[in-house]
């Protein structure tokens, strides 16, 4: 069962919330980053209160498969957090990512506050620029998040994938 769970932030701490595909590998993918402190994979910007997984792959929901990050921000930067969004998959690819094709396999990111919607739709600006191609991530201000059901919780490092900050193993998605 999926759930909204509330978010207590210590000093210098705020949440980031993206969509990039699949949401194993991009979890992984921020686990693996200095600054990082916890993160849940969940579903987003959808019309079904306490979607199931099932039901999100369905694409009845219109929610999004995303990752919930707390992060330090003394560590890192919500900057270098998008970096490593638009790093991490093809923001140009309207509903899917490598094989994974569906509403829920969006490019979104879900702004907290101002700041990052400001942040957010330069990096978007920057990286149309740099792609000299029209990049389809929505930005939005982030609605409830729900957390995936518990054996999707970093689901690839259950799996033996390394998820010590710094690694640079490569990640296998696999379902």
């Amino acid at each position: 069962m999926t759930k909204t769970v509330p978010v207590t932030l210590e000093p210098n701490e705020q949440l980031a919330t993206f969509a990039a595909g699949c949401f194993w590998s991009v979890q992984l993918n921020f686990q693996r980053l200095e600054g990082v402190v916890d993160s849940h994979v969940g579903y987003i910007s959808g019309t079904t209160e306490n979607p199931t997984y099932k039901q999100v792959c369905k694409g009845d929901t219109n929610h999004a498969e995303a990752i919930q990050i707390k992060y330090d921000e003394s560590k890192i930067t919500y900057k270098q957090l998008l970096d490593k969004f638009f790093e991490i998959h093809d923001p140009t690819s309207l509903n899917r990512q490598k094989e994974d094709e569906g509403t829920q396999y969006r490019s979104g990111i879900f702004y907290h506050n101002e700041e990052q919607r400001i942040a957010a739709e330069e990096a978007k600006a920057a990286k149309t620029e740099e792609l000299k191609k029209e990049v389809v991530t929505e930005i939005t201000a982030a609605t409830p998040f729900y957390h995936a059901e518990e054996y999707h919780q970093k689901y690839l490092e259950k799996g033996g994938q390394c998820a010590r900050v710094g690694s640079t193993d490569s990640i296998r998605c696999y379902g």
